[in-house]
């Protein structure tokens, strides 16, 4: 199976030689192709730490993160931005959406800026707009559609550029439950349909159980791994709670 992206023994620190406070503490695991990962850890574990340094939003203290085969701890200048362009989708809890703009230039946006022809950006955002149930709301502006449509649209936009990784942070953060259900159903579309490998943090066990694997993170360590396997999405729910359990104190702070 084709690795898309590979951690190896990264650490992250904060502050001072007399005062540093460890983030990551010597993580590594890898992501397969097309593959749905899941991360999960209560509030200072280290898993949104753990997604900045695999955007490149911030560097690693030590060690390596490979996507594609590349190195992309040594990135610098035009070579990380194109980088970002180019191999990285993201999907942000508050859409990020420009509302100046309407949703087809907001989906078309990354295409314009890898300079792709007009004629081809119009072939790629109508298909994945009939792909994503939003065709009708093309030439709306983010202010006249609903939040789950805007999660559609932003979903569209990390898509279109065919990446090698989708990073979401929070998805459904800021969805009401039956928009929430929409987009992981549009998630399990992009990964089963499109072959799109997604790498999602979320702090909801409901929203975590249509990942194909979860990695819990405690105090900057990989504490546990669920793999999904031929388990159902409610057997997948319930071995998550269960874990849940294991790291400890009310269900409600534990994520």
């Amino acid at each position: 199976m084709e690795k898309i992206l590979e951690v190896k023994n990264i650490e992250k620190y904060y502050g001072t030689k007399s005062n540093l406070s460890k983030a990551i503490n010597n993580i590594s695991f890898s992501v397969d192709k097309g593959e749905f990962l899941g991360i999960m850890g209560a509030s200072g574990s280290g898993k949104t730490t753990l997604l900045n340094l695999i955007s490149t939003i911030d560097k690693v203290t030590s060690g390596q993160i490979f996507v594609n085969g590349q190195d992309i701890t040594k990135l610098k200048g035009n070579n990380l931005n194109k980088f970002r362009r180019e191999e990285l989708g993201f999907i942000f809890q508050d859409f990020n959406l420009l509302d100046t703009l309407t949703c087809y230039e907001n989906i078309a946006i990354s295409l314009t800026i890898q300079k792709v022809k007009p004629k081809e950006i119009n072939k790629r955002v109508k298909d994945i707009a009939e792909k994503l149930g939003i065709s009708d709301i093309l030439k709306k502006y983010p202010y006249q559609i609903s939040g789950g449509q805007k999660q559609r649209v932003a979903s569209s936009r990390a898509i279109i550029t065919n990446p090698k990784l989708v990073l979401a942070d929070e998805p459904t953060g800021s969805l009401d439950s039956k928009s929430s259900r929409q987009l992981l159903e549009n998630f399990e579309f992009l990964n089963k349909k499109m072959d799109a490998t997604i790498l999602m943090v979320t702090h909801d066990a409901f929203t975590a159980s249509y990942a194909n694997r979860i990695l819990f993170i405690k105090d900057g360590k990989i504490f546990n791994e669920l793999i999904k396997g031929n388990d159902t999405r409610k057997q997948f729910f319930e071995k998550i709670i269960e874990v849940q359990t294991l790291l400890g104190g009310d269900l409600n702070n534990v994520i």
